[in-house]
């Protein structure tokens, strides 16, 4: 293992794990491991298990991959990944036979409150992605954090506490992370859940999402790329959960091709990606997708360059599409006229 570090647009939907430690263990997730302290001292105690962290934060990633290194771990990898996606596009069901979220970010402003990561929804993806009997443990010194928290496991049916109350404000046996410190440091209290998936089935509402072949529109128009280009102006729309926002476009200079900067949000996955309209003859246009930056062809890219196809449809009563490949529930236009 030259990196602990994972690459995570190039990784399959879903992960095979075991390839990926190259062995079958147990699989324990820290989501959120800052200094890496706590996520290196549980490789170091349990050996026999694969375990892998989850961080936004590239400095956190730095000090963690120099910590691994340091301790010749080699059951241990490292993913820049929201917890979500992680979970939903990356786990399979029951991938996951223990999870630690340690002190995470309490957003304790009103207007971030929709961006904690442990609420009743979460916990339901979670417990999608657990074994039965897995392990699950929180900690945080974050008061009204610890309040929602407490709220969320104790309405969730998916797991219960493998103590006699929802929570403790001691825990001696663990290794003491630097929040965890700090806050005890400041005098405040910290609350550590010790809970465990329990055997209710749990329905499966958070799929794998799905990749689509490379998609495209074939179609025919009398206007050439400059009064393309001129008609052009940003738009968004929204379709179900998905969100797709049309930026800004370039010109290419080595080829007939407009290039749209294009953003697409969809649950898990949100992706900043190109869409061109590339002139193959005069009046002969494909829409596609770029492969700069490993994008996925999801759904959501589906609608995207559905909506784009159909804008340029609407520049001209003589255009019409000659050729698609996209899902036929992605777009609203009558094409049994395709050729």
């Amino acid at each position: 293992m030259t990196t602990p570090l994972l690459n995570a647009q190039q990784l399959n939907w879903p992960v095979n794990w075991e390839n990926i430690f190259d062995r079958k263990a147990p699989l324990l997730l820290e989501i959120g491991f800052g200094g890496g302290h706590f996520l290196v001292d549980l490789a170091q105690k349990r050996p026999s298990t694969n375990i892998l962290g989850v961080e936004i934060s590239l400095p956190a990633l730095d000090r963690a991959q120099r910590k691994i290194k340091t301790g010749a771990l080699s059951n241990v990898r490292l993913l820049q990944s929201d917890a979500r996606y992680l979970l939903q596009a990356l786990c399979a069901p029951e991938a996951l036979a223990e999870v630690y979220i340690n002190f995470p970010d309490p957003w304790p402003k009103a207007r971030q409150l929709h961006r904690r990561l442990i609420n009743v929804d979460f916990l339901h993806l979670l417990a999608t992605r657990m074994v039965p009997g897995g392990l699950l443990e929180i900690a945080t010194d974050h008061a009204d954090y610890a309040l929602a928290i407490t709220e969320a496991l104790e309405t969730t049916p998916y797991f219960h506490s493998r103590l006699p109350t929802t929570f403790v404000t001691e825990d001696n046996e663990r290794l003491r992370t630097k929040y965890e410190q700090i806050g005890l440091a400041e005098g405040r209290t910290c609350h550590y859940y010790k809970w465990a998936r329990c055997e209710t089935a749990v329905p499966n509402e958070f799929p794998i999402p799905k990749e689509f072949p490379m998609p495209h529109v074939v179609l025919q128009s009398p206007l050439d790329l400059d009064a393309i280009q001129a008609r052009y102006g940003r738009w968004q729309f929204s379709s179900g959960d998905c969100h797709v926002n049309f930026m800004e476009l370039f010109r290419a200079k080595a080829e007939d091709a407009l290039f749209v900067e294009t953003y697409i949000k969809e649950a898990p996955i949100a992706q900043r990606l190109g869409l061109v309209i590339r002139q193959r003859e005069p009046g002969n246009y494909v829409i596609s997708l770029h492969e700069l930056g490993f994008p996925r062809p999801t759904l959501g890219v589906q609608r995207a360059i559905g909506q784009l196809a159909t804008w340029l449809l609407g520049l001209h009563e003589d255009a019409h599409i000659l050729h698609h490949n996209l899902q036929p529930d992605v777009w609203e236009l009558d094409v049994s006229h395709a050729t």
